[in-house]
């Protein structure tokens, strides 16, 4: 049976769901950083103040997805936090969670959207391949365990 869920914007009483969430998927890869603690234990103050974006998928009351667009710079935002709790994987619930992002980077006027992921994560990259993300060579990447980046370009 699919969930019944909502996409909501993140709210500051969401952070420990939205920080278990994303923690359950990078630790059952072995991908957890300090960057990715320091993100998720404060998400409003490396994410939303720095003029990114956080949507929630929501299935009475329970947190069990989420997505992210943090902004790098002018005209880029990089693709961050997509998660799906255990039990909902398979569901489909990955496609409206990137599909938000992408139409806010639009919004928003962005010019691309990065990525940086693991070769470990096939489905993910095929997820992105699908929405039209192109690999790229690896540079500048914020993660020791990243060895995948992608980008989407929206002009």
């Amino acid at each position: 049976m699919k969930p019944s869920f909502t996409i909501i914007p993140y709210e500051d009483q969401h952070q420990p769901d939205f920080k278990a969430l994303n923690l359950e998927w990078l630790d059952l890869h072995n991908l957890t950083e300090q960057r990715d603690l320091d993100v998720l234990n404060d998400p409003r103050k490396h994410i939303l103040d720095e003029g990114g974006f956080i949507f929630l998928a929501v299935d009475n009351g329970k947190v069990i997805g989420s997505s992210a667009i943090m902004k790098e710079h002018k005209g880029v935002y990089e693709l961050a936090k997509m998660a799906v709790a255990v039990d909902y994987r398979g569901q489909g619930l990955s496609k409206p969670l990137i599909e938000i992002c992408i139409q806010k980077a639009r919004e928003l006027g962005a010019e691309k959207i990065e990525l940086f992921s693991s070769t470990k994560l096939q489905t993910a990259l095929k997820l992105y391949e699908r929405y039209g993300f192109q690999h790229v060579p690896l540079q500048d990447s914020p993660f020791e365990t990243a060895d995948v980046k992608m980008v989407l370009k929206l002009e």
